[in-house]
């Protein structure tokens, strides 16, 4: 990655309930609203001024970094007034990226004067441009192999990093390998092994090479100049599902802190994140740059946000979705479901592709290719709806999605604002409904009122009941298509209906 390949120029581009059986024998009840938790008297939600800027497209093209063309400009509302190189400002441009967003004003000239950095932001802020930028500058200067490493919590929000790193270095010959599970460990280890300049990883994974795939493979990891821990919340959780021990052994092959820089980024500062936050500064080390863009007052989602809920019982919650996602409003809106299970996603996926939705899913119990196909499929609007569990609510930049469904209330306030961070991004409106029907939800939906800031609002659509239409048009057809659905999945076939193919048995006999 020489200095002449950085100057080559670029073409310039446009840019609670009462319980009913689903039996065909009660299918002529609906449980009336007036039975359900009353939420009548809300306040609106608090207005705020901040708007976030776009935030990289992967598909986008950029020119090479450089030291050519205009003086950086003396503006510091510019990515030239941070010190970022006029090339990379141009290439910012042709993303339609000219203004930075406040956490990438707080971070980037703090990262390239050397220091370690935690930023926090709410979802859709930009941080991926925040230690993007700065990473491939350094690049450009010392083209050192592995020269960073991110590693963050899911595969779908590493793909996406994976791409946007590769689209702003689509005119330098930047080597980048991604390192996740879901794909063959033996090409992985051979991309390793030719000493990318940039890894993008999840801990499980980069653990598993660390373990078995020689120093041949990893030893480079030695010698990296950056790490970032992106949804650094997550990576640093305890408790079921956590990354720590892996992440341990990633860490155990890195230089020593002292001798890289440190990037952690968030949307939420967890105790976690805080105690490194507070730990002190290693002798020879700048202090840690640390960069809050909301404090704990402000609202913790997208301003452009309407939030709202809809009273539904637990037993035909999949009635109220139906006609929900079939209302004038809501029937050409790409919208994201989000469920607390992987049991609840296929049977919800299986039920609403024979209602005649155009549906897909995304949940860990998906083989990963199948997972980054249906993600593409949604991003392409060939399926409109997205069925997902919580891998879906972190980090991920669909910017066309318009409404959030929250079909199973999360069970923590902070699952609520990944998930919802989804839709309103770089500054677009965006809408979420939130279906609660018992009381045991209504105090999950306080606790998530007290940690956003702001009141949900009943949801309404002019014309529009919800209960009187599943009473005239879908109480028995959604009933019949779930029996079939759960039908379908006992039986071993796939969301589409087509058995699944075994492999065979080779005959004894000729």
């Amino acid at each position: 990655m020489s200095s002449d390949e950085l100057e080559e120029p670029s073409a310039k581009r446009r840019r609670v309930s009462p319980k009913l059986s689903t039996d065909s024998s009660s299918d002529s009840e609906v449980p009336a609203v007036k039975s359900l938790p009353s939420r009548i008297k809300r306040n609106k939600p608090v207005a705020s001024s901040t708007k976030p800027t776009a935030r990289a497209s992967s598909q986008a093209t950029l020119k090479a970094i450089g030291d050519s063309g205009d003086d950086n400009e003396q503006d510091d509302s510019t990515f030239g007034a941070l010190g970022v190189k006029p090339g990379l400002v141009r290439a910012l441009g042709n993303l339609a990226i000219k203004v930075p967003t406040p956490i990438q004003r707080g971070c980037i000239p703090a990262i390239m004067e050397g220091k370690d950095c935690i930023g926090r932001s709410r979802t859709g802020s930009g941080k991926t441009v925040a230690f993007a930028v700065p990473i491939l500058q350094e690049l450009s200067r010392d083209p050192s192999v592995i020269f960073g490493l991110v590693l963050t919590a899911t595969r779908e929000l590493a793909l996406q990093i994976y791409e946007q790193f590769k689209a702003i270095a689509s005119r330098q010959s930047l080597r980048i390998s991604l390192v996740t599970g879901g794909f063959d460990m033996m090409r992985q280890a051979i991309e390793l092994s030719h000493k990318p300049h940039i890894v993008i990883a999840t801990p499980g994974r980069l653990a598993d090479h660390i373990r078995s795939s020689g120093e041949d493979t990893v030893g480079a990891l030695k010698r990296i100049k950056f790490l970032v821990m992106d949804e650094a919340d997550r990576l640093l959780a305890e408790g079921p599902g956590s990354m720590l021990e892996d992440l341990g052994e990633c860490l155990e092959a890195l230089p020593p802190p002292d001798q890289r820089q440190t990037l952690l980024f968030t949307a939420t500062m967890t105790s976690e994140v805080m105690s490194i936050r507070k730990k002190p500064t290693r002798p020879g080390k700048l202090p840690v740059h640390v960069c809050e863009i909301d404090d704990k007052t402000a609202i913790a989602v997208p301003p452009t946000l309407h939030q709202t809920y809809l009273l539904a019982p637990d037993t035909h919650k999949e009635h109220y979705l139906h006609e929900f996602l079939k209302t004038k409003r809501n029937e050409d809106q790409s919208t994201i479901v989000f469920v607390n299970r992987k049991k609840t996603a296929d049977t919800l996926t299986r039920t609403l592709r024979m209602l005649g939705h155009r549906v897909t899913a995304l949940h860990s119990a998906i083989p990963q290719r199948e997972r980054v196909d249906n993600l593409g499929r949604f991003r392409a609007s060939a399926a409109r709806v997205l069925v997902a569990t919580d891998v879906a609510s972190r980090g991920l930049d669909i910017p066309e999605v318009k409404m959030i469904v929250n079909y199973d209330v999360p069970l923590d306030p902070d699952d609520y604002i990944h998930r919802v961070g989804r839709t309103a991004r770089a500054g677009k409106s965006g809408e979420s409904v939130t279906f609660f029907g018992r009381k045991a939800d209504e105090e999950k939906i306080e606790a998530i009122e007290a940690r956003v800031g702001c009141k949900m609002e009943p949801w309404e659509e002019e014309g529009v009941n919800i209960e009187t239409r599943i009473k005239r048009d879908s109480l028995q057809l959604v009933s019949a298509k779930k029996r079939e659905a759960l039908l379908d999945a006992e039986e071993g076939r796939d969301v589409k209906g087509n058995k699944k193919r075994g492999k065979r048995k080779l005959n004894a006999t000729p």
